[in-house]
């Protein structure tokens, strides 16, 4: 039981797991941004065009004949979920469908921008070698060297000076 404690623990503070932990917390924070937006900037404008529908209230009511307890029908989701009517809220499905696009784009782009940075870091070209390896024995040497320092053997090939 101890050892399994311990694994716990260990696996608990690994920097993966608090990593993870930061980015679902941000990742909530940055869904209610995204449903604030859709809800409360995009759709408003998108039902005016529409004719004046609000979004939220978009349904498709399963049982028509239902009526509230005054006797008016049913118009809205409100309505629907008072009497436990049964309906298709249409208007919510789709204002999470935009939640869902914009926040696949978010992180597309964040993942496209991450991409281009480390593609940048591979496009660098390395640094010049200074040092080489002496065929004989394999101990490092000067570049430019026409013997090994080491095993003060010949070298086939001397670099050109120039």
């Amino acid at each position: 039981m101890k050892g399994f404690i311990n694994e716990f623990k260990e696996f608990a503070v690994r920097g993966n797991v608090v990593d993870l932990a930061v980015g679902v917390i941000i990742g909530g924070a940055f869904g209610k941004i995204v449903t604030s937006i859709v809800n409360d900037i995009i759709m408003p404008p998108i039902g005016l065009l529409l004719g004046g529908v609000n979004f939220k209230d978009l349904i498709i009511p399963l049982k028509p004949d239902l009526k509230l307890s005054d006797g008016t029908p049913i118009h809205t989701l409100a309505d629907a979920q008072k009497v436990g009517a049964p309906v298709i809220a249409i208007g919510q499905f789709i204002n999470v469908v935009l939640d869902f696009l914009i926040v696949a784009f978010c992180i597309f782009m964040l993942v496209k921008g991450i991409n281009w940075i480390k593609n940048r870091e591979h496009d660098k070209p390395e640094p010049e070698k200074t040092t080489k390896e002496c065929p004989y024995c394999l101990s490092e040497i000067p570049a430019a060297a026409s013997r090994c320092a080491h095993c003060t053997s010949v070298l086939d090939a001397a670099p050109e000076h120039g």
